[in-house]
């Protein structure tokens, strides 16, 4: 979405599963994330990073500082493994979440377009 010169790292507080959930809703938008894996951010430690979103509260609290980050930004999302019911009210809620976030991920990536964000590569 933001284009060849951004990469982006994902993490959770630690690792778990790929939720099928995810799989499938990401599916629907022609992404294929099956080969994905779920990783802790103390993967990324040593890693620079110019902006670190936060998506729950928890994860605002226990983050790791990542010095020399431009912004730090924070999506408060509900957490749509936490759903409980039948498999379509948990698809609905990956649903959700889904497309909150990416409507946050299309506001970040023209907001890095306008500022002329520099990435670390071209420091």
């Amino acid at each position: 979405m933001a284009g060849e010169g951004v990469v982006v790292r994902s993490a959770g507080l630690k690792a778990g599963h790929l939720r099928p959930e995810a799989v499938t809703v990401m599916a629907e938008l022609g992404l294929d994330i099956s080969a994905q894996r779920s990783k802790s951010v103390d993967e990324l430690a040593g890693e620079h990073f110019d902006v670190v979103v936060t998506t729950c509260d928890e994860a605002k609290e226990a983050c790791p500082l990542f010095p020399g980050a431009f912004d730090t930004l924070h999506w408060g999302l509900p957490d749509p493994a936490a759903v409980q019911g039948d498999e379509e009210t948990r698809l609905e809620a990956f649903r959700d979440v889904r497309d909150e976030l990416w409507a946050h991920v299309a506001d970040l990536s023209r907001s890095l377009e306008r500022t002329q964000f520099v990435s670390s590569r071209n420091r």
